[in-house]
């Protein structure tokens, strides 16, 4: 312990809590159902014609398709799921809803569509273990859409044109076997594709569906060339995201025919720019979004930007999302947010100036109840700037903390300021929470995407160590009473943080993580097989790494966890295998090591039934009081 206070001494510190310490009357205890139920009405969805609305409500505690007329106020349902939510759906015309469900967590997810009235509800796809992708809703053409279908073989995704009404499948597009993304122009023609090794990436070409594709470009996994859009004007230019000889990804024109970039659009100088705004109807680039601190736009049209103005105008205390547009670009649905609310949902016509709400997500949350969310930068013991958010209790006062680490899963992705219901929970627990974006995560460029290389339970792990210890220096929490929380890579760094620096950490929970890197790449899904190189490279190869993946596989060192664990595992995970979180259990309770194990049958990666939710995170709750003492209801609550 002393040398981990010795490297704590020696951070750097960015910047002064001051202003973090106010002290408030302390919040309500907030029931966890309130943080962890679904939404009353989210995901709302204008039809092409912008005539009627759609959105996800719950019924039978499920989340089930509405739709609705824009002035209407009692909407009809569409679906019946009673065994799963509906996550993701979207208008195939002006008529007709197409959505996706897998079983039971499985994620081999079929299509359906079914008419606005309700009637002619078909399951499209209704093959066993096959999983659908969308590739083109074909808005031009309201009897069809493309998309993939690893139906043939479960590696990769050959392209159909599939009718919405009866399901007929035309394959038009016969995946070679490397093909790992598929792209269309502006009509919906098929004319670009990424092939890849499993390393080695190359953008494929063809000027029409007659002609053959060609390589245009051939680069290794860590360069990034990723096609956004066609140009309107420009049929073998499109807009693209690329890294190509720079750190950054920054929005650039490629050419197809001449094999290179002709302009830099949009770049950021602290992050990766990827998201491009368009607008198809006065075919133009609108703007672009990227991820500081927070979200962040940068518009080139004028247009687009004054209806951002007017938005914020508008909804001045919110983040101001344009989530999409009717055909015409003149209706408008809108979502609010902030780190203290799921936030809600307004219409907006741009022609008439009519502007109302259409429903908050969750209003039983009390912005006034819920903490903020600040952003916080720290030095890892290298030298590297960690960038990260800290979450105080709403009545946080002077006194030390008890303290929650919550890495982000991934580890490829990357934490951003917004409503976390999880980090809500936790401040409304009494607990400093800690969020980090250490090496490895995506965003900040290449360079600190490569760092993450090779170095889960290393270096990773490191930066998460050093988070906790420049808090820990800043007075802010009691050392004694420091737990760790993650899912999946972040359950696997929650299972390291135990194994590998014991004297840290009270307790830890660990929901869908990996435990050993051995059988984690051997049992991955069978469409990230292409990528097992890739994988190899980014985590160690189980052969050429062995040394290194033996040191770094908690399961392989349970003999030096001492504190107590909470494991939660979806029995149907195809990516965290159940075999992850059982052999670690087998090897906690062997020793004596009190481990609390709640397994759902019905579920896969993360609990999406709200009853397993609820139920897990009660556990949570009593879990932590007891190991860290913040506050939890009675179990009679």
């Amino acid at each position: 312990m002393q040398k981990l206070l010795s490297v704590a001494l020696l951070i750097v510190l960015i910047i002064t809590l001051s202003g973090c310490v106010k002290s408030e009357k302390e919040p309500p205890l907030i029931p966890v159902e309130d943080f962890f139920r679904n939404p009353l009405k989210t995901n709302f969805k204008l039809s092409p014609n912008g005539d009627h609305i759609a959105f996800l409500q719950p019924w039978k505690n499920r989340m089930n398709i509405y739709v609705q007329t824009v002035e209407q106020q009692n909407a009809l349902r569409l679906t019946q799921s009673k065994e799963r939510d509906i996550r993701y759906f979207d208008w195939a015309n002006d008529n007709r809803i197409v959505f996706v469900q897998d079983r039971n967590g499985d994620e081999n997810y079929k299509l359906y569509g079914v008419d606005i009235d309700g009637k002619n509800l078909k399951v499209l796809t209704p093959f066993e273990n096959t999983r659908v992708v969308l590739i083109d809703a074909l808005e031009d053409n309201p009897q069809e859409m493309l998309i993939g279908l690893n139906r043939r073989n479960p590696e990769i995704f050959d392209v159909y044109r599939i009718n919405i009404d009866t399901g007929d499948l035309k394959m038009i597009a016969k995946n070679p076997g490397n093909i790992s993304d598929w792209f269309t122009d502006w009509n919906g023609c098929l004319r670009l594709a990424i092939s890849t090794d499993g390393v080695n990436e190359s953008l494929l070409y063809r000027k029409s569906e007659k002609d053959s594709f060609r390589a245009v470009i051939t680069t290794n996994f860590r360069e990034i060339l990723y096609p956004l859009y066609f140009l309107f004007d420009e049929p073998d230019v499109i807009y693209a995201a690329s890294n190509l000889h720079r750190d950054k990804a920054v929005i650039v024109k490629f050419d197809l025919n001449e094999a290179r970039e002709t302009e830099v659009i949009y770049q950021h100088p602290e992050v990766d720019v990827f998201k491009l705004l368009v607008s198809k109807k006065r075919k133009v680039p609108t703007g672009v979004v990227y991820v500081t601190d927070k979200p962040r736009y940068h518009f080139f049209d004028q247009e687009r930007k004054k209806l951002q103005k007017i938005l914020r105008k508008k909804l001045p205390q919110y983040e101001v999302s344009v989530e999409n547009m009717s055909r015409d670009e003149t209706k408008v649905l809108v979502k609010t947010y902030n780190d203290k609310t799921r936030g809600s949902y307004y219409y907006f016509d741009r022609k008439t100036g009519e502007f109302f709400k259409l429903a908050d997500l969750s209003p039983w949350l009390k912005e006034k109840y819920l903490a903020d969310m600040r952003p916080i930068r720290y030095k890892s013991r290298d030298g590297l700037v960690i960038n990260g958010y800290l979450t105080l209790p709403k009545s946080a006062g002077e006194q030390k903390l008890p303290l929650v680490v919550h890495p982000h899963g991934g580890p490829w992705s990357r934490d951003v300021w917004k409503f976390d219901p999880e980090v809500q929970f936790l401040a409304n627990r009494g607990y400093a929470v800690l969020q980090m974006n250490y090496r490895g995560s995506t965003g900040y460029g290449r360079q600190f995407w490569e760092l993450g290389f090779k170095q889960w339970g290393r270096k990773i792990q490191d930066d998460i160590t050093d988070g906790v210890l420049w808090l820990i220096s800043r007075g802010r929490v009691d050392s004694s009473r420091v737990g760790i929380f993650g899912a999946s890579f972040g359950g696997y760094a929650a299972l390291a943080g135990l194994a590998f620096t014991p004297e840290l950490y009270a307790c830890g929970v660990d929901y869908v993580g990996v435990s050993n890197l051995f059988t984690f790449l051997e049992s991955i899904p069978a469409y990230w097989r292409p990528y097992r190189e890739m994988l190899y490279e980014m985590v160690g190869h189980p052969e050429k790494d062995k040394k290194l993946l033996e040191q770094t596989s908690p399961a392989l060192h349970a003999d030096k966890i001492r504190a107590p664990l909470l494991i939660a595992q979806g029995a149907n995970d195809p990516r965290v295998n159940k075999a992850e979180s059982d052999q670690m259990v087998k090897a906690l309770k062997e020793r004596g090591v009190e481990v609390v194990y709640i397994v759902k049958q019905d579920e896969g990666h993360g609990f999406q039934k709200e009853e397993n939710r609820i139920e897990f995170y009660k556990a949570v709750e009593q879990f932590l009081a007891k190991y860290l003492g913040g506050r939890a209801m009675s179990k009679k609550e």
